[in-house]
């Protein structure tokens, strides 16, 4: 998969950013999980966020999609200030948001069909023969045409994060949110799903962020990458400049060293929110 060039990446940095934090704390009970964060997140990049298990990388996606409010600070999409918003507003707000989780979550009891259309039901008024043909055209697109009426069990693992994928952009949103997109996957399930993650991003003109561990795959895939450990922003950069930095932070989570600034410690889900990441 070829990465986006120079001049591509150029032209994102001069335009405004679709996401804009500033200063952003995020806390659970005692614990400082995000401290002073700032990141800006330009229209139409893939943007990785990396880092230690706990570091607070799904705690960003919840923090941007208003599922969660921050302590200090701002997060900003196209202008608007996520913390100030009404339920209402949160709700409209997420209808231009996709989500792909690591496990797909699919409706065990619904067809790949009644799956893909749920969110399209639940947020239009479209009739029956409309929401056919999007959610058919939504299948074919990942190539899965003819599966609509399996079942999620007879369905492989690629085969239904490719579902998933589909159910999560039938609305055509600005913005995309996975979390592990490619845990659990063979590797042409991992090829097949990150080139539809890169195909899909260019066509509908999405941002897309994902939280991963899997260095390679974000090699591989994204525009700009976020390394966040010890609540801060440990690294940032494009992956080529990534791969060749000094800083020793940097240095231990590419390559995978257990040696470092960022320390390698367990810390047990106590609270009622359970993992981070």
């Amino acid at each position: 998969m070829a990465m986006m060039n120079d001049s591509m990446t150029d032209n994102l940095d001069s335009e405004a950013p679709i996401i804009r934090i500033r200063d952003l704390v995020f806390r659970r009970g005692r614990k400082t999980i995000l401290d002073g964060i700032s990141m800006d997140i330009h229209r139409g990049s893939i943007v990785a966020f990396m880092g230690p298990s706990g570091a607070g990388k799904t705690t960003i996606l919840r923090l941007i999609s208003g599922q969660l409010r921050p302590d200090e600070g701002s997060v900003e999409v196209n202008g608007q200030l996520i913390s100030s918003m009404s339920d209402r507003e949160l709700q409209h707000f997420r209808r231009n948001i996709g989500v792909l989780l690591q496990d797909g979550a699919l409706f065990t009891d619904l067809t790949v069909f009644e799956n893909i259309a749920t969110p399209v039901r639940e947020h239009t008024d479209l009739p029956e023969p409309l929401i056919r043909r999007l959610v058919m055209s939504k299948l074919s697109a990942v190539g899965l045409g003819g599966i609509e009426e399996r079942m999620p069990h007879e369905l492989s693992g690629g085969m239904a994060r490719r579902v998933a994928f589909a159910r999560a952009v039938v609305l055509d949103p600005d913005i995309m949110l996975y979390d592990e997109p490619m845990t659990g996957l063979d590797p042409i399930a991992v090829s097949t799903i990150r080139t539809l993650m890169r195909e899909t991003n260019k066509a509908l003109g999405l941002t897309s962020l994902i939280v991963t561990h899997n260095v390679t795959q974000m090699q591989l895939l994204v525009d700009y990458c976020y390394i966040i450990a010890s609540a801060k922003v440990a690294g940032e950069g494009r992956p080529a400049d990534l791969n060749v930095s000094t800083d020793p932070g940097v240095d231990q989570f590419m390559n995978g060293k257990v040696e470092g600034p960022i320390p390698f410690h367990y810390q047990p889900p106590t609270s009622r929110w359970g993992l981070l990441d």
